[in-house]
This record gives C-alpha cells, sequence and structure tokens, in this order.
C-alpha cells in the first residue's frame, strides 16, 4: 500500500487515480465525513448510491460505481458498502464487508490506479491495521494508494 498525502477527491479529478473507493452504509445517506463530499462533488456517485435498495443489508460486501468525468478527465468512484448503518456508538465497519468491496474492486478494475482513504477507520470506528491488511491482501498487486486528508 502507497500512502499519499492530499485530498483524494481532488487527485481524481487531478487524474491521479483511475479509480477512487469510499465507505458507505446501506442506507443511501451518504451524510458525513468523506461520503458527504463524494455525494457534493459527484452526484453521479449518489446517484448510483439511490439506485440500490435503502436498508438492504444484502449490499453489505458490494458496490454501486459511477463514471465521473471532470475537466475532460474520466473515473469511477466505487461506493463500498462497509457498514449497515451510521447510528449510535461503537465499530460500525464490517470487515468482512470490506474485504467483499476489495475484491470486487479488483476483479473490475485491474490495472487501473486506484486510491481511497481510511475506508472504516474514520466515522464507522474500524481498526485502521485490521483493515490496511485486508486492503493489502485484496489489492495484492495492483496499483493502489491510501490518501491521508490534507489540505
Amino acid at each position: 500500500m502507497k500512502k499519499l498525502s492530499g485530498d483524494l477527491l481532488q487527485l481524481a479529478i487531478d487524474g491521479q487515480f483511475d479509480v477512487i473507493i469510499h465507505g458507505c452504509n446501506c442506507q443511501c445517506q451518504m451524510g458525513k465525513g468523506i461520503a458527504l463530499s463524494v455525494k457534493r462533488q459527484f452526484p453521479e456517485a449518489y446517484d448510483a448510491d439511490c439506485q440500490t435498495a435503502k436498508g438492504d443489508a444484502a449490499k453489505l460486501g458490494t458496490v454501486s460505481i459511477a463514471e465521473v468525468e471532470r475537466h475532460g478527465r474520466a473515473f469511477h468512484v466505487v461506493n463500498g458498502y462497509t457498514q449497515y448503518h451510521w447510528r449510535g456508538t461503537g465499530v460500525k465497519a464490517d470487515y468482512e464487508a470490506i474485504r467483499g468491496v476489495m475484491k470486487t474492486v479488483k476483479s473490475t478494475f485491474p490495472g487501473k490506479r486506484i486510491g481511497y482513504p481510511k475506508i472504516g477507520a474514520g466515522l464507522a470506528g474500524g481498526d485502521w491495521e485490521v483493515i490496511r491488511a485486508i486492503i493489502d491482501e485484496e489489492l495484492a498487486g495492483e496499483n493502489h494508494a491510501y490518501v491521508e486528508y490534507s489540505a
């Protein structure tokens, strides 16, 4: 896993990534964190989320995908269903769902430049070391990078 600093969404717009992944809940909300930024900057991704069944636990570990074009550059935004809901305290990240999302990304976008934030380790409360190991295992052999946010 490579580590970069910056704004994942801006890096995608600037052509640094072919695919960006962010974690979503299964409630079609995108109301906080990077999901809210995705919803605002890439409404196509929110539209893809809204095409899925709201509140369906079967979405865990799956994805919805939007193709986005900005300033003549095209890339994909992957909404990874990595948690069922956002309410309450404690860990809401589902590690097996994160694994499923990464497997799908690898099989759908082989050879592409992939970027992501600390999926599941922010508002979802997951353990980044566990998640990092899952990502490294599932995206082995791919060109992928964790982007630590900095303005």
